[in-house]
Order: C-alpha cells, then sequence, then structure tokens
C-alpha cells in the first residue's frame, strides 16, 4: 500500500502516489488538523473550539462539524476523544510530526515550505499567534535538520550529498554561519577548491553588506580544512600507538585542568591525530569526542567545527561497533547481547547540549533520547544527560518536568561521587525555582552549589551560580546582599571571555540598577549585553525581555523593537515563558490581539511568579 503524506508544510495538502486522495474541505479544517498535529498530547475540545472559532454562535458545534469533515478524509478512527488526538492511519504520516521526530532515514529535504502556507486567520488573534510562533519553530527545525544531516553525510563520506543539504540550509538563512563552514569543507572534500573559495567570498560580501561585519570565523577555520589535528603535527617518529594516544589525552587533561586551554586543546588534536594513524576505531572517536567536550566547555566552541568533530566521533565508533550506523549504538536494553557505548553516549549529549544551548529543543530532546540509551551502566554519564534534560525542560517552561529530572541527577551524581556534576545540577535547579519565585529553595540550591565550585576551584562555572545567587537575593528584597554576587558574576564572567554569562551577568546588573532607581544605569549595562554574541539561545532572549521591561517603563521609542525581537527568538526557541512575555510587552505597548492572546498562553504555564507578574499588569 502506497504512503499517504499529511502535508502541512508549504500549501496544505494530502499527497499519495499514483492516486488523488480527497483533501478536507475549508482552511478552519486544516487548520484544526494542524493544530492537533502538534499537540501530542492531545488538547481539550473547549480550548480547541475557543481558540478557532471565537466568533461562532456554537463553537463546540464548528469543532464538531470539522472533525467530520476531517474524519472522511483520515478515517472514522483518526480523531475523537476529549481531549482530542490525532491519530494517523496505518501507511499515513504527517511532515510536521516526521520533523520534530525524524526517523534516522528522514530526508529532511521533504520538510519544505511555511507552516500552512497561504492561509491566513486574522478572526481568530490567538490562533494566528501560534500559527506565527509554530511557524518560526518549524522553520529552525528543519534549518537544524539540514545542517545535522551535511554533517553527517561529510562524516560519512558523501561530500556531494553534504553540499546539496548545506545549500537548502542557506535558502533558509542565507546569514548561517555554521551552513556556510560545512558547505566549503564539502567542498573540499570534493576537492573543488576554487568553488570553496567562492563560496568564503560569498560569505564575506554578504556580511559585510548587509550586517557590516567581517568573514565569521567558523568560515575562516573552513577554509582551512580545519581537521582534527589542523595546526599541529606529531614529532617525526613518534609512533602512532594506543598509549601515546592515551599520553597525549592524559597530558590535555592535566593542561585544560590548571586553566592552559590553549595547551590542552593543541594536545588533544595531536591525540586525535595519533589516534586516525592507529587505525582504531574506538580510540579515534574517544579523542575526538574528548576534543570536541572542551572545545565547548572549555573555549566556548558551538559552531560547525564541534559539531563535524562530534559527528565524525559517531560515525567512527559506529565503525567499531560491526558496521552499525549512529542511530544503531543504543544500549543493551534495546539492543540485547550489545554493549553500550560511553563514547556514543558522550557526543549524543554534547550534540544535545549545543541543540538546547541554540534554542533547538525539539532536536535536543532527541540526541538526549539517543544518549540515554547508549549510557546504559554508566551512572556519571546518565546524571549528565539528565541535567541538560532539566535545563532543556527548564528553558521551555516545563518546570515540573525540569525539577524531575534535575533531581535524579542530583541523585546519580552523589552516588558517584561527582562533585562537579552535583553542583552543575543543583545550580540548574535553584535557577527553576527562581524563575517559579520559590526563593527559599532556588537559595538553597544555589548555596550548596557554591561551596562545591569552591571545593572543586571550578572558576569557569562560577559566574552563572553567582549571579543565579545574586538575582535571588534581588527578587527577595535584599540588595545589599544581591550587588556583590552579581558584580562578581560580571567580572569572573568578563575575565573568561564567556558571552553567555556577560549576558546573564549583564541583564542581572540592569535589573538591579532599576531596583536601585537607577534606570541610566540600566540602560548602560542593557547596551553591554546585547554588545555581546552569546551562543546560548534562552540568556540572549532573556536579556531582551529586561530590555523591553526597561524601554516601557523609560518610555522609550526602542520598547517595541525589542518586544517583537523577543518574540521571534522565543518562538524560534519554544522558550515558552519569554513568549508569553513578549505578548506581554506589545499589549503594554497597544496590540490588542497580543492581549488576547496571553490569557490562552499563559495557561499551559505552571509558574506563579509568571501569573503574578500578568496579573500585576492587568492581563490575567
Amino acid at each position: 500500500m502506497a504512503e499517504t503524506w499529511i502535508r502541512l508544510l508549504g500549501p496544505p495538502r494530502i499527497e499519495s502516489a499514483g492516486t488523488a486522495p480527497r483533501q478536507p474541505r475549508g482552511r478552519k479544517a486544516w487548520a484544526v488538523l494542524a493544530y492537533l498535529a502538534l499537540q501530542p498530547g492531545g488538547t481539550g475540545r473547549a480550548r480547541t473550539a475557543a481558540l478557532l472559532f471565537p466568533d461562532a454562535e456554537d463553537p463546540l458545534g464548528a469543532l464538531r462539524w470539522n472533525l467530520s469533515e476531517l474524519r472522511r478524509t483520515l478515517g472514522a478512527e483518526s480523531l475523537g476523544g476529549d481531549p482530542l488526538r490525532l491519530v494517523l492511519p496505518a501507511g499515513w504520516n504527517c511532515d510536521v510530526m516526521a520533523a520534530l521526530a525524524p526517523s534516522k532515514d528522514a530526508d529532511p529535504r521533504t520538510f519544505d515550505g511555511e507552516l500552512l502556507e497561504g492561509l491566513a486567520f486574522d478572526e481568530c488573534p490567538a490562533f494566528e499567534s501560534w500559527l506565527e510562533d509554530q511557524r518560526h519553530r518549524l522553520e529552525n527545525t528543519v534549518l537544524t535538520l539540514l545542517y545535522e544531516a551535511s554533517l553527517a553525510a561529510l562524516a560519512a563520506g558523501r561530500a556531494d550529498d553534504a553540499v546539496d543539504l548545506a545549500t537548502r540550509a542557506l535558502h533558509l538563512d542565507p546569514f548561517n554561519a555554521d551552513c556556510h563552514a560545512v558547505l566549503i569543507k564539502a567542498l573540499l572534500a570534493l576537492g573543488e577548491y576554487r568553488r570553496a573559495r567562492e563560496q568564503a567570498d560569498k560569505c564575506r560580501e554578504l556580511y559585510r553588506r548587509e550586517l557590516g561585519l567581517g568573514v565569521p570565523a567558523e568560515v575562516r577555520r573552513a577554509l582551512s580544512d580545519a581537521a582534527p589535528a589542523a595546526g599541529s603535527a606529531a614529532e617525526p617518529g613518534l609512533p602512532a600507538s594506543s598509549a601515546a594516544v592515551r599520553s597525549y589525552l592524559d597530558a590535555a587533561e592535566a593542561s585544560l585542568s590548571a586553566g592552559s586551554v590553549d595547551r590542552g586543546l593543541e594536545q588533544l588534536r595531536l591525540a586525535a591525530e595519533i589516534a586516525q594513524r592507529t587505525g582504531d576505531h574506538h580510540l579515534l572517536a574517544e579523542s575526538l569526542v574528548t576534543l570536541s567536550g572542551a572545545l565547548i566547555h572549555q573555549a566556548g566552541g558551538r559552531g560547525a567545527e564541534v559539531a563535524d568533530l562530534l559527528h565524525r566521533a559517531l560515525q567512527t565508533e559506529a565503525l567499531k561497533s560491526e558496521g552499525l550506523d549512529p542511530e544503531s549504538l543504543q544500549s543493551n536494553t534495546r539492543n540485547p547481547g550489545r554493549p553500550a557505548s560511553r563514547v556514543a553516549a558522550a557526543a549524543y549529549r554534547e550534540l544535545g547540549y549545543l541543540s538546547v544551548q541554540r534554542g533547538i529543543p525539539d532536536r535536543a530532546a532527541g540526541w538526549l533520547e539517543q544518549a540515554a540509551r547508549a549510557a546504559d551502566g554508566f551512572d556519571d554519564e546518565r546524571s549528565r544527560i539528565l541535567a541538560i534534560q532539566g535545563m532543556a525542560a527548564s528553558d521551555t517552561a516545563h518546570y515540573s518536568e525540569a525539577l524531575a529530572a534535575l533531581a535524579e541527577s542530583t541523585r546519580l551524581a552523589t552516588a558517584v561521587g561527582g562533585r562537579r556534576l552535583l553542583a552543575f545540577s543543583e545550580a540548574l535547579a535553584g535557577r527553576v525555582h527562581l524563575l517559579r519565585g520559590d526563593l527559599e529553595p532556588a537559595a538553597e540550591c544555589l548555596d550548596r552549589a557554591q561551596e562545591l565550585i569552591a571545593a572543586e576551584h571550578w572558576t569557569a562555572f562560577e559566574p552563572f551560580v553567582a549571579g543565579l545567587r545574586g538575582e535571588t537575593f534581588l527578587a527577595a528584597g535584599q540588595l545589599k546582599e544581591a550587588a556583590p554576587l552579581i558584580d562578581r558574576s560580571w567580572v569572573m564572567a568578563d575575565v573568561a571571555g564567556d558571552h553567555c554569562y556577560l549576558t546573564l551577568a549583564a541583564g542581572a546588573k540592569a535589573r538591579l540598577s532599576m531596583a536601585l532607581n537607577d534606570p541610566a544605569g540600566a540602560e548602560s549595562w542593557l547596551k553591554r549585553g546585547l554588545d555581546t554574541t552569546p551562543w546560548y539561545l534562552w540568556y540572549r532572549a532573556r536579556l531582551l525581555d529586561t530590555a523591553a521591561e526597561v524601554a516601557i517603563d523609560a518610555g522609550s521609542p526602542a520598547a517595541g523593537d525589542y518586544a517583537d525581537r523577543l518574540g521571534t527568538m522565543a518562538s524560534r526557541g519554544a522558550l515558552r515563558e519569554l513568549v508569553v512575555r513578549a505578548h506581554s510587552h506589545r499589549a503594554v505597548l497597544g496590540d490588542a490581539a497580543a492581549a488576547e492572546t496571553i490569557p490562552w498562553l499563559a495557561k499551559d504555564i505552571d509558574n506563579p511568579a509568571l501569573n503574578s507578574y500578568l496579573a500585576r499588569r492587568g492581563q490575567l
């Protein structure tokens, strides 16, 4: 039986090879179908009716008519119950569902177009707002799928495929430096040196003309064909042995622990170069993952270079594992008789971490699920994975899920004696409590994290914890206690040159300035924060939220721009609470449609602090 596809990306339609399937009649039927396809947990009938038929005399009756229309197309068992759920018949697929949870053989080139392209719902402001958010989210997801598929193709030696995928990604985002970098790497792999240089020149000219910037660092690195050992070479005559690789890995660990990051990275690149020559796939995969981890967590690397290393590590580890593809590297729970892989778990986890920071939670969930399967039996690795899952849940305002994941991460970290793991999980739990306005448990978690950081001399993580502890004092009205911690957060972030923590600290400094009745100081700190270039989308969005609030208080014309930028950024990253706050700012500025949307959006978020904030503004 031929597969049937519900295409909601692009002009909506139903496709089936060799046949002309019935199409739902009316744009509202398509709207219902899209809404249910993107509500995997189901949604109440009354809520759906109020969303899509706000002006109907009988909203539930209008919903029933459209559900009947959809059942005539999809089958009697496809839609029903309360909450409503979409159940696809056998042999049916839906592109948006496949894009958000792709199978290992999914081709992202089939996900093409805007959600419900060409349809508008001006008479349904809450649905129109939801639709705009989902369009941003899905565009970001498809872009990421194309980018990741290009990296996987490059790692597997399919450079021509990587060129096509990266080119398609650039059609969605011409300014994406990572996609430019992968395209250049793929062209170099094909021996197309002239085309690679031309691509770099195109990128340079685009950035100069449109942004007033120079060529991105990722593109410069790609032009030099940044292999793991780029810029280094092992000593002539040094044997390609596992002992030599292990020695460099040990030396790098010592260098990094002593704060000598450049030296440690050089040693890791040498380890990877020698491991390549040994022919030991597992040793090479371990070296690549260790190098990528150091680049991410010690040198602030987040771009194509580290993602390429991780995909290569997975490909290499798969070669070690009896020729399996990377998707098959799972735990022995799913594959009896096949051992779990600590290296694969770490690679998947780092890809998940990158996705969280870049605001792609759907992709992060997929990577972290694979990491959890590969980490079976490795409790320290499971603790790391759970902490990142908690981070992702916190960013997207699923706070109960975040606290549950972080509690289990803390339990495992305690069991294995991982003090840094424990500090990380405790700090993230403190952030959740702070965002929810639960100041006492927030303070307790952050105080424990500070003690562990001091014991470990983990200065790189201190700006995060000090800043959040200062914000906890600030929220409690204890400004004298807040100020030195927030100051320390800024100084430590500045010393480290960490733009993510600088963004966090600048926001805290701006909020402290407002509490001290110093709007000029707040504006100055916001400018400094907005001049940073953090990888972590949540930090940037939260700073824009503060900027919009300060601008509104000052009557600044910049308020609308900040609110709009926040709304777009939060929608792309599915940062649900910050989406609500963007609508709140727009409503204060006179946007009636945004005001109407706020109660509907906020209802799904379990955060008393958010509800109190909206109530103070008269929006609930």
